[in-house]
């Protein structure tokens, strides 16, 4: 690549990004449902300009998600986790980090969420397995010093991220209870599947070597 080619490029990464940052700006002004028309006349860009730059909206979406994951999203998290904290503010603490950063960037959030298509998902596909390699990796470290099993280790990483993604989405979305609320139900449920976990070793084996029943009344907690 001559310098010429070299110059272009950089300026075509440089231009992108700039482009990026006026979308995040649009979306948090004008909400989450802008079309390509909007976002260009908000960032004061024609739309030919943003389609130089963004092969469609499609392609915008990406870039906006890839810079709300890497410069927002992820790292609340992995500042969550390495805050010193026992196990139950552990996972606490990582819940609401994803939490509150959706709830603070919901027009962001809607925007990523409503616009990417049903055949482009490698973004979050990817944001996805690295949120459930950074489970993965806590509890394989908690598991190793109470000698659990770690075979299931990854399954168990992709239900929890799997369900707090889905969760979040509803809650989100429909706003039925308060996020204090919310965060309280994700963090019982979260826990107990957890401990569970932990009681049984990790095994199967032995989970399914012994009776099953819900607590009566009288058992539940006070």
């Amino acid at each position: 690549m001559d310098g010429r080619k070299r110059r272009w490029h950089q300026h075509k990464i440089d231009r992108r990004e700039e482009l990026v940052d006026g979308t995040l700006s649009a979306i948090r002004k004008r909400g989450g449902d802008l079309g390509m028309d909007e976002i260009a006349a908000e960032i004061g860009v024609s739309k030919t300009v943003l389609y130089r730059y963004f092969s469609d909206k499609n392609d915008l979406t990406r870039a906006t998600m890839e810079r709300f994951i890497e410069t927002t999203l992820m790292p609340r998290i992995y500042e969550a986790i390495s805050e010193d904290q026992d196990d139950y503010e552990l996972v606490r603490n990582t819940l609401a980090a994803y939490v509150h950063t959706v709830d603070a960037d919901p027009d962001v959030y809607r925007f990523i969420m409503g616009n990417t298509s049903s055949t482009d998902k490698t973004t979050l596909a990817d944001f996805e397995r690295l949120f459930a390699d950074v489970v993965a990796a806590v509890l394989q470290d908690k598991a190793f010093d109470r000698g659990v099993s770690t075979e299931g280790v990854m399954l168990w990483a992709h239900v929890l991220v799997g369900g707090v993604q889905l969760a979040v989405d509803w809650w989100i979305t429909n706003r039925t209870m308060s996020k204090d609320a919310m965060l309280d139900h994700l963090t019982m449920m979260a826990w107990s599947a957890i401990e569970g976990m932990v009681r049984a070793g990790g095994s199967p084996e032995r989970f399914n070597a012994v009776p099953h029943r819900l607590p009566t009344p009288d058992e539940q907690l006070p």
